[in-house]
């Protein structure tokens, strides 16, 4: 009898751990900039990419919350510390934290409600360069792109060193963080939707900028497509 009750318990973790790794995904991220980056994820850490160097992270299903994002200006010493002029993440080479604005962000959430990817990218931290953020298996085709020179059109207010501050992250009022949970675009929100439709342009633009994928989708983040 305790045989048959190992055995069942073995066959229903396997079966679990398969299920876990079918809905699990591959993210390729790709540097196509004419500079180097640091790639930077949470879940993933960060990886130095020159021009044509690619890197994949495999975060597990569940995962939400998650980012990909570019850093720019970056130095690091031999121990991984140092730091950047956009997207730094605490000084650390290895992300465990999400990156300082502005930067342009792949936000994603996988095998979440009816079993769906949920994506986007979101300029609500402000941008520092352009993005591809695409679905490349499973019958999922519809990504996403922010490729406008928002840096060199981008409103004087919100100006950075090779960047684009979203308000919020200037002006910090309610009215651009949107933290009482009631907003509405404003005229600098409209600058970046107007370049990026696809895009997150403030807090509360959900519905013009949320995507999904049935779980189990690979993607690809492609920094200046």
């Amino acid at each position: 009898m305790k045989f048959f009750k190992s055995l069942s318990l073995s066959i229903f973790f396997l079966i679990a751990l398969l299920s876990t790794y079918t809905h699990a995904a591959t993210i390729n991220i790709k540097n196509n900039c004419p500079f180097t980056v640091w790639a930077a994820a949470v879940p993933g850490g960060g990886r130095r990419l020159n021009h044509g160097q690619t890197w994949a992270i495999n975060p597990p299903a569940g995962t939400k919350g998650a980012r990909v994002w570019a850093r720019t200006g970056c130095t690091f010493d031999g121990a991984g510390r140092g730091r950047c002029q956009t997207g730094d993440c605490n000084g650390l080479r290895e992300c465990q934290t999400y990156g300082t604005p502005p930067n342009t962000l792949a936000e994603y959430a996988l095998n979440q409600f009816n079993n769906l990817d949920f994506f986007d990218i979101s300029l609500v931290d402000g941008f520092n360069v352009p993005m591809d953020f695409s679905p490349i298996s499973n019958g999922c085709t519809r990504g996403i792109k922010c490729t406008a020179d928002i840096n060199g059109q981008c409103p004087s207010q919100l100006r950075a060193p090779s960047g684009c501050n979203n308000p919020c992250t200037v002006f910090k009022t309610d009215k651009y963080c949107c933290n009482s949970g009631k907003c509405a675009p404003t005229n600098y929100s409209r600058f970046f939707k107007k370049r990026c439709p696809d895009a997150y342009s403030y807090p509360k633009d959900d519905k013009t900028s949320t995507f999904t994928c049935k779980a189990g989708t690979n993607y690809r983040v492609v920094f200046c497509p």
